[in-house]
């Protein structure tokens, strides 16, 4: 990253997702966080004495800083679109935690005020920047695997309300397996493969309700808003045909992550919510996968890191990577998924986006 003056960012949303963020950034020099705002009080005052932000101030006097340049955004999802578009009208540009809005309005909003106002977008997530990713991109783009031809996706599980302390908002609306885990799985396969046309899709609610088994919550019953199956078919405008599940409905399962079909070879992507690897690889004639070994940076959890990058944009004037047209266009693609199974037809998007830039090595 560069040596060049810090920009300063203020966070907004001091949960559990923040101390992630603040590790990671406090070991790239580009940025420096010098406040930290969230409605709990109590849980910005603690954020700051752990990581050694210089400043606990209120959402609105965080936003009136004229000092602060990002805001980062790590509030619910449901204020994503209200915060962000509250950054930007004070004349910050703005990264989001995944997914940039609830909603295409509020996405569409964001990108037109900041174009207006010549400021940024970013949002997560950013593990396509990782080192296990980023090999995978280098591979593709070296012709290992030949012509892309097709992908799959898969995450599969069998719901939060086993593990999560507070998983009630997975199945209200907003939630769901594909808004919740999808922009993961989307964001890796559109910058593997480009941005995509069209897509079809199909839903379910398998359960009405969820009887939640984790703590401290032992017991409450949730009621399902959302469905909780969501397959799509993704027609990708360079060609390949793509094919992902996300689910909160599967007991066990053995398929992969990602895996990305050329004609001549397979190559089978590392899970996309983290940084690292496994990369293996399967060419025509092999008999066995081959792990590539991952030599690129960024292999440990560096959530974060599309943050930097778009701060070192800022101040050298390139194109960041991991861009608000990115975060948006996989947006419309899981809200087309969805539109698609409860209208019975394909859906043509709207948007696209460039495919981002790969890491410098």
């Amino acid at each position: 990253m560069s040596e060049t003056k810090p920009v300063a960012v203020g966070v907004i949303g001091c949960g559990n997702i923040s101390g992630a963020y603040m590790r990671m950034l406090k070991t790239l020099p580009i940025v420096q966080v010098v406040a930290c705002a969230d409605l709990r009080m109590e849980a910005a005052q603690a954020m700051a004495e752990q990581y050694g932000v210089p400043r606990v101030l209120s959402v609105e006097a965080l936003l009136a800083d004229p000092s602060i340049e990002i805001v980062l955004n790590l509030t619910i999802p449901q204020a994503h679109g209200e915060i962000a578009l509250a950054a930007l009208a004070a004349g910050k540009s703005v990264y989001n935690e995944k997914p940039l809005a609830l909603t295409r309005d509020e996405g569409r909003q964001m990108l037109a005020m900041a174009a207006e106002k010549g400021l940024r977008v970013g949002g997560a997530p950013d593990t396509f920047l990782g080192g296990g990713l980023q090999t995978c991109r280098e591979l593709i783009d070296a012709g290992a695997i030949g012509a892309p031809v097709a992908a799959t996706a898969f995450m599969m599980s069998r719901g939060h309300e086993h593990w999560h302390p507070n998983p009630v908002f997975y199945y209200q609306k907003g939630g769901g397996p594909m808004f919740d885990m999808g922009p993961y799985y989307l964001t890796a396969l559109v910058s593997l493969l480009g941005p995509v046309q069209r897509v079809s899709g199909a839903t379910r609610i398998t359960r009405s309700q969820r009887t939640i088994t984790s703590q401290p919550r032992y017991g409450e019953v949730i009621n399902v808003e959302v469905p909780t199956h969501v397959a799509g078919l993704l027609d990708f405008a360079a060609g390949p045909i793509g094919v992902i599940i996300t689910t909160f409905d599967v007991q066990a399962s053995t398929l992969p992550w990602i895996e990305i079909y050329g004609t001549a070879g397979t190559l089978a992507a590392p899970d996309p919510n983290t940084f690292g690897g496994p990369v293996r690889l399967r060419l025509a004639g092999d008999s066995e996968w081959k792990e590539v070994p991952v030599t690129r940076p960024y292999t440990e959890n560096s959530r974060g890191l599309g943050l930097a990058d778009m701060a070192e944009g800022i101040r050298t004037g390139r194109a960041h990577r991991a861009t608000g047209e990115l975060a948006y266009h996989v947006l419309d693609i899981m809200h087309a998924i969805h539109d698609a199974s409860a209208e019975s037809r394909h859906v043509l998007l709207e948007s696209t986006c460039a495919r981002p830039d790969a890491m410098p090595d």
